[in-house]
C-alpha cells in the first residue's frame, strides 16, 4: 500500500519544477487559497444565518467539529512522515517535517465542501467541493502530502458529515435544503 501511495505520489510530484507558471497556481492552491475556500464557507454561512438557517449552521459546525477531532485522532495514531522527510521529492513550499497523515488543509476543505452541500446549499457544495479537490491535488504537487493523506482527508470529512447527518434531528433539517 506505501508503496502504491509512494508511486502516485510520484505521478503528480514529479511534474512540479517543470513550469514556473502552473508552480506559482500550484503554491497558491496548496496555501493561501485555502483562505479563499473560508471566505467562500463564511459568505454562505452568513447567506444561511440571515434566511434563518441557525438549525443547518449549527449541523455544519459539528460535522466540522467532528471532522476536526477524527483528523487529529488519525494524526496521533500514526506515524506517517511527510513525502520530502523519507525521499527525494520536488518540495515547491517550506514545510515544518511530521507527520503527514491526514492533510489539515484538506480535511478542512472536504469538511466544509461536504457539510455546506449536506445541510446548506448543494450548488455551493459542488463549487466547494471542486476547489478542495483542488487544494489536495496541490499539496501532493508541492511535496508536502501522498496522495492517500488527502483521500483519508476525503474520508474523515464525509464520515463526519454522514455522522452529524443520521442524528435523528438532522433528518428534518436536510428535508429543508
Amino acid at each position: 500500500m506505501a508503496r502504491m501511495n509512494y508511486r502516485l505520489f510520484q505521478l503528480i510530484n514529479d511534474h512540479a519544477g517543470r513550469v514556473d507558471g502552473v508552480d506559482d497556481i500550484m503554491e497558491f492552491l496548496a496555501g493561501p487559497f485555502i483562505y479563499v475556500v473560508f471566505a467562500a464557507f463564511a459568505a454562505v454561512v452568513v447567506w444561511a444565518l440571515r434566511g434563518g438557517r441557525r438549525g443547518q449552521v449549527a449541523y455544519v459546525f459539528a460535522a466540522l467539529l467532528v471532522a476536526f477531532l477524527g483528523a487529529q485522532l488519525l494524526n496521533h495514531l500514526n506515524g506517517q512522515l511527510r513525502p520530502f522527510q523519507t525521499h527525494q521529492v520536488h518540495q515547491l513550499v517550506a514545510h515544518a517535517g511530521g507527520v503527514s497523515l491526514p492533510s489539515d488543509h484538506a480535511t478542512a476543505a472536504f469538511a466544509i465542501a461536504l457539510a455546506v452541500g449536506v445541510f446548506l446549499h448543494r450548488g455551493a457544495g459542488v463549487a466547494l467541493l471542486v476547489a478542495a479537490v483542488a487544494v489536495g491535488v496541490a499539496r501532493i504537487w508541492v511535496g508536502v502530502h501522498y496522495p492517500g493523506d488527502i483521500l483519508a482527508a476525503l474520508g474523515i470529512a464525509a464520515a463526519a458529515v454522514a455522522l452529524v447527518a443520521s442524528a435523528p434531528a438532522a433528518t428534518v433539517v436536510r428535508k429543508t435544503v
